[in-house]
């Protein structure tokens, strides 16, 4: 990292974690005093970043980056110390011959002198050339095999075609849309290692007592009373965990279920390596989880409110672009779950009632699904867990503990809507009837009207948006076909909302569909209330 990136509150976290498990990590301090331009002393009040792990008894060492030995030197001895002891932090002085981008040109703001200077006094390879020890290396020979490296490199670039057009959509997801039967996948090492792993690593008898947990919860979902969304959700976790070691959980107040028992028992059963109970910081223990996930592991985060994740959207975009930046070297399969959307009547106030889903539906990448009952959030999360690309699976916070019917061994497509209610043969007849698309608590609040509506001789076709991303205009336009009217109730807002993307969609694909302009009742743009009687944010129609 740089000096600059070095100051900010993820890096306290991190050293935080690195002391909390004595981690076997170097941060590496690349300083050559300035961002683009500003110095780096005019904007931080302490530049000596190698302190800065004393307070999480981390040390520290500081080094001429322009002189090769020294560098060598204690570089070699920061190493050895997090091979042997423990983290370790090395800021290497440096300098920037070259801009600080191609849009940066050396020159810009009166640098020239600066860095023709600097090429002359500060190149780390000619200070060697004039040291004592210059007489034990071959500098010709180096020389002209780094300058063979570069000419190759360049005459491989040259020779390159630009690719294909179509590369950008092919890179999108490690997995395409609907090319995967989630129920066949297996572990990577295969069932028969995973089950071997598994066996090593849990306690025998936690095992026994894990599995009956699990039964428990089987067994609630096929009783008549139903199984809540979180114990649904829960239970897609523990199978996917038991199945595969190396399935791991993030969450804050994790050991204790969090808020909803979606990641319940997963400490008790497979320790805190696998299952990390995690400060309150979001943005770290997802960076932590895309570390994972281009491991190897299969890593979940919890998030106890879907809108925590503000505070992890730069790691959240990043996990989106890894599979497509890397050239499909690196598969994402990460998952993150949260109950969120808006939430009037549970006084949880503006900061815990934002719209995340309409936040996140630009990252590229993510696939963002949605489940407002058990058997969508059980079926989803399972999926979720076992495709390769990064995944967020959205929950109504305000029915978490609202209890259905549940099919248990189901897996559910991330690329396709739900139609939960389909309209009589007579409305349609009539021209009575509408298609619906709505999503999260919406979902209900749809069936809820479906009753009143049949008794003035309407009906429709309730669509739940059970996949935000990507577009499902199949099932949409199988609907239209029917209707040719479109109703959107969405749980966000006008201006950049899930629903104004729909509409569009909908208008710019399906347009010949409609016998009407798309109908929206959504949030208005304002902040929720915490009274449960603020309902000027409820949706309005637009």
């Amino acid at each position: 990292m740089g000096e600059g990136g070095a100051q900010n509150g993820r890096m306290a976290e991190c050293l935080n974690a690195a002391a909390k498990e004595n981690l076997p990590i170097l941060f590496l301090v690349i300083d050559n005093g300035r961002a683009i331009n500003t110095f780096t002393k005019d904007v931080a009040q302490n530049q000596e970043v190698f302190n800065q792990g004393k307070h999480y008894g981390i040390p520290g060492v500081l080094a001429d980056g322009q002189n090769v030995q020294d560098t060598l030197r204690i570089g070699r001895a920061a190493i050895n110390h997090v091979r042997t002891k423990g983290p370790a932090i090395l800021q290497v002085h440096t300098f920037r011959f070259n801009g600080h981008s191609p849009a940066d040109p050396e020159h810009e703001r009166n640098r020239k002198d600066e860095k023709k200077w600097a090429r002359a006094e500060c190149d780390p390879i000619k200070i060697f050339e004039t040291s004592s020890d210059v007489t034990r290396v071959d500098v010709g020979g180096c020389t002209a095999r780094a300058k063979e490296e570069v000419r190759k490199a360049l005459e491989f670039a040259n020779a390159s075609p630009p690719p294909p057009p179509t590369l950008a959509a092919f890179l999108e997801y490690p997995d395409l849309s609907g090319a995967v039967d989630y129920s066949q996948r297996e572990p990577e090492m295969g069932l028969a290692k995973a089950a071997e792993v598994t066996a090593a690593t849990v306690n025998a008898e936690t095992l026994v007592a894990l599995n009956g947990r699990i039964d428990a919860l089987r067994a609630m979902a096929s009783d008549a009373k139903g199984i809540s969304i979180g114990d649904a959700v829960n239970l897609a976790i523990l199978e996917e965990m038991v199945r595969d070691p190396t399935v791991v959980a993030h969450a804050e107040d994790l050991q204790a279920g969090s808020s909803y028992n979606i990641p319940a028992n997963t400490q008790q059963a497979f320790g805190t390596l696998r299952a990390a109970d995690e400060i309150i910081d979001e943005g770290h223990f997802i960076g932590k989880a895309l570390g994972e996930a281009m491991n190897g592991y299969r890593p979940i985060v919890e998030l106890m409110n879907a809108n925590f994740g503000i505070y992890g959207m730069a790691e959240l975009s990043s996990a989106g672009n890894t599979y497509a930046t890397t050239g499909g070297q690196f598969k994402m399969p990460m998952t993150v779950i949260g109950a969120g959307g808006t939430a009037p009547n549970q006084s949880l106030g503006a900061e815990h009632s934002q719209p995340f889903h309409a936040y996140i539906m630009g990252i590229p990448g993510l696939k963002i699904c949605t489940a407002s009952k058990p058997q969508e959030a059980y079926g989803l999360a399972k999926s979720m867990i076992r495709d390769n690309g990064p995944g967020v699976l959205l929950l109504p916070v305000k029915l978490m503990k609202t209890k259905g019917p549940l099919t248990v061994d189901n897996f559910l497509p991330l690329h396709k809507a739900t139609l939960q209610h389909v309209a009589s043969d007579e409305s349609i007849a009539n021209g009575k009837a509408v298609t619906v698309l709505t999503y999260l608590h919406g979902t209900k609040e749809s069936e809820d009207a479906i009753a009143i509506l049949k008794t003035e001789g309407f009906d429709v076709d309730l669509i739940e948006l059970t996949c935000l991303k990507p577009f499902d205009k199949a099932t949409i336009e199988t609907s239209l076909k029917r209707t040719h009217k479109l109703a959107i109730l969405d749980e966000s807002t006008r201006s950049g909302g899930v629903g104004a993307t729909m509409s569009a969609l909908v208008s710019e694909t399906l347009f010949d569909e409609l016998d009407a302009p798309v109908l929206r009742l959504c949030m208005e743009g304002t902040r929720w209330g915490f009274l449960k009687s603020d309902t000027h944010c409820l949706p309005v129609q637009y």
